[in-house]
């Protein structure tokens, strides 16, 4: 396997053609040996996806792409929300060790177990869940995200695809090295769910779901809930991890005389339960720990490539600047080709999360660190 970095190009333009030509320009010969490409649009440029994968496709020669369009991007130290913008990588892979797919993967997990799947999701489709977890248990792990919730069809497998799970599967031939970092701070101890129907949570320790929430965000929010909108979530622990992880869920409403509470999930009696806040300074903490861990774990090696999904409410909108995450990535892992995007909804394992940010590095060798 040929251990070079892959080659990243991003660039911002009004039409789509003066984006692409761009970042032709930017990845340079490194065409002629690459093997697979991954691209992400901005949702300016949504109707032209086709035409943009065409037009990549047929300067470069490479035949495998991945990727599509989201409601934000980013490419090294680059954040792109507005406007037009695309971001592209390419690099060589074996091409006996990874497969690209859309929906179902085929035979190939079977024969290539376990393997990682970098996932693009359609968030209106309402069986996502579902081929989620199907793809988990297919291939062994998943990392992604979801794409853009509005416009044309927004995925890329090679062509462009609408629906369900697409992306490249990679098997244990391809080393990867994976993180996720949550994005929300426990704000009380753990419940447990003792009555709820259809998403609307009744009760909590056997108390109104209500009532319990008022104790854990203390008195000044508890005096003026309509403070709590877009602050304080739901977080479901999830069980048999060796870390405090829990998905984000969204507190979607209150009913003050019943004491509900309504959440964007469907937890079942007897399932544990947290309320979290979004807090920068724990987000940046947490997010210091992931790249630690993944420091250590590399070790001398240098980083190939880097993909890093970002929820949408994190970004400059958690941390106050464009590019904060990206940046930190690079202080504390060194200089690398980094392409990623800010998602609906972010994929760890065979789980949705939100708030949370997935970043996949694949390793060089270690003799490449030392040179």
């Amino acid at each position: 396997m040929t251990a070079t970095p892959f080659t990243l190009a991003h660039a911002r333009a009004d039409h789509w053609g003066l984006a692409a030509k761009t970042c032709l320009e930017g990845l340079g010969t490194s065409a002629t040996t690459a093997n697979i490409g991954f691209l992400y649009a901005s949702e300016w440029f949504s109707p032209n996806l086709s035409s943009i994968l065409t037009f990549l496709r047929e300067t470069t020669r490479i035949e495998h792409w991945v990727g599509g369009v989201a409601p934000g991007i980013c490419a090294g130290l680059m954040e792109y929300r507005d406007g037009g913008a695309l971001a592209v990588m390419i690099g060589h892979l074996p091409p006996e060790h990874f497969h690209v797919f859309a929906g179902d993967a085929g035979i190939w997990p079977a024969g290539h177990f376990p393997s990682l799947g970098l996932v693009h999701g359609d968030p209106r489709d309402p069986g996502l869940l579902d081929s989620i977890q199907d793809m988990a248990v297919a291939a062994g792990f998943l990392a992604g995200g979801l794409l853009s919730a509005s416009g044309p069809p927004a995925q890329l497998a090679d062509q462009v695809v609408a629906g369900g799970l697409s992306g490249v599967l990679l098997d244990g031939a391809i080393e990867v090295l994976t993180g996720m970092t949550q994005g929300c701070a426990p704000i009380g101890p753990v419940h447990t769910v003792t009555e709820v129907w259809d998403g609307v949570v009744m009760q909590l320790d056997d108390r109104p779901a209500l009532e319990v929430l008022k104790e854990d965000v203390g008195e000044l929010l508890a005096r003026d809930l309509r403070r709590i909108a877009g602050y304080i979530h739901v977080g479901l622990p999830v069980a048999g991890t060796d870390t405090p992880d829990y998905q984000v869920r969204t507190l979607i409403g209150i009913d003050p005389t019943h004491g509900w509470l309504a959440i964007g999930d469907q937890p079942a009696v007897g399932d544990p339960l947290i309320f979290v806040r979004r807090d920068a300074n724990s987000a940046q903490a947490d997010l210091k720990r992931m790249l630690g861990d993944l420091k250590v774990r590399l070790g001398n090696r240098p980083i190939r490539a880097g993909f890093y999904v970002s929820c949408t409410g994190r970004g400059v909108h958690m941390f106050g600047e464009e590019g904060a995450e990206s940046a930190l990535l690079h202080e504390l892992l060194g200089e690398f080709p980094l392409i990623g995007f800010f998602a609906n909804g972010e994929i760890s394992r065979d789980r949705l999360y939100g708030f949370t940010g997935v970043l996949v590095l694949l390793p060089g060798g270690e003799e490449e660190g030392q040179q």
